[in-house]
């Protein structure tokens, strides 16, 4: 593969993540390994790119990921022939990827519910919209194409409700708040996500639940559905979310990743037009830090 840089100064193993869909890690790989040519001549990462630098690249062989149903503990909230409702747990993977085969939540589904969508293909049967390995609570998923459709849409129109607890650091000045900033990748960190000019508009409602002095127990509404949103806008107004481990302090409270629950799913029926709603219990450690907190303010 070759790329042509029109824009001079970047890093070669920058400019080369930045251009293809590399990362920058796998970039710098491929440049130390001489896979990666300016004009026919090895470089190191460091070379600043110049304006018509022609770059030739390996792409690295897809790992191929082997999905098969397992008898995982699946907590399945509601079922019919369309859809199902499933609160996942903190610590799984939603989907197989590479490195993460086996133990996921669609592993648990082709195990416990057979008919699942095909809309996203083998690795992601189902799966109409997913929350991060250590979030945990609702997802919709879709048994058949039709239904599939009708619910990514919905979450489309932004009329699907989704509402999750999070609790964070310090101690807001408002009950109620809207924040609106745009998020991206992270121009300087492409793991992770970032408010940033170039993002995509995402917006997060949000209300104080609960004051605990350095904490607050916030309920916060999803009218978009980006990437790491609620992380992203929580650490973007200074009140990060306790237990993160990418976008919060390390100075924080034990847990088992972030102390963020899907809580509250609603959708309308993709065949009888009902409007459904379900809601689900914070998981112990959730519910035993905040009874701590509670015992040490008062």
């Amino acid at each position: 593969m070759k790329i042509k840089i029109e824009t001079a100064g970047s890093r070669l193993d920058k400019a080369l993540a930045d251009l293809t869909s590399l990362s920058r890690s796998l970039a710098n790989e491929q440049i130390k390994e001489g896979q990666v040519l300016v004009n026919g001549q090895v470089k190191k990462a460091k070379y600043k790119v110049q304006l018509g630098d022609v770059i030739r690249y390996q792409l690295p062989e897809p790992e191929l990921v082997d999905y098969q149903p397992e008898n995982l503990a699946l907590d399945i909230i509601y079922q019919d022939e369309d859809v199902a409702v499933v609160n996942k747990p903190q610590g799984m993977v939603v989907h197989p990827s590479p490195g993460h085969n086996q133990g996921t939540l669609v592993n648990a589904l082709l195990y416990h519910i057979k008919d699942l969508s095909s809309i996203n293909g083998v690795l992601r049967p189902g799966i109409v919209h997913r929350i991060d390995k250590d979030t945990s609570g609702l997802l919709m998923i879709a048994k058949n194409d039709q239904a599939h459709l009708a619910l990514a849409q919905e979450l489309k129109d932004k009329k699907s409700l989704r509402k999750y607890w999070a609790l964070v650091h310090g101690n807001l000045p408002n009950d109620l708040g809207v924040i609106e900033a745009p998020i991206g990748r992270s121009e300087k960190d492409r793991k992770k996500q970032a408010v940033t000019a170039k993002g995509k508009e995402a917006l997060t409602r949000f209300k104080v639940l609960e004051r605990f002095g350095d904490y607050s127990l916030l309920e916060l509404q999803l009218e978009t559905g980006r990437t790491h949103q609620i992380r992203v806008h929580l650490a973007y107004i200074g009140h990060p979310i306790a237990g993160d481990p990418v976008y919060g302090p390390k100075k924080t409270l034990k847990g088992q990743g972030q102390f963020l629950h899907a809580k509250t799913l609603g959708f309308t029926h993709p065949r009888t037009g009902q409007d459904l709603e379900f809601s689900v219990d914070l998981p112990p450690v959730f519910q035993e830090t905040l009874e701590k907190l509670r015992k040490t303010r008062s």
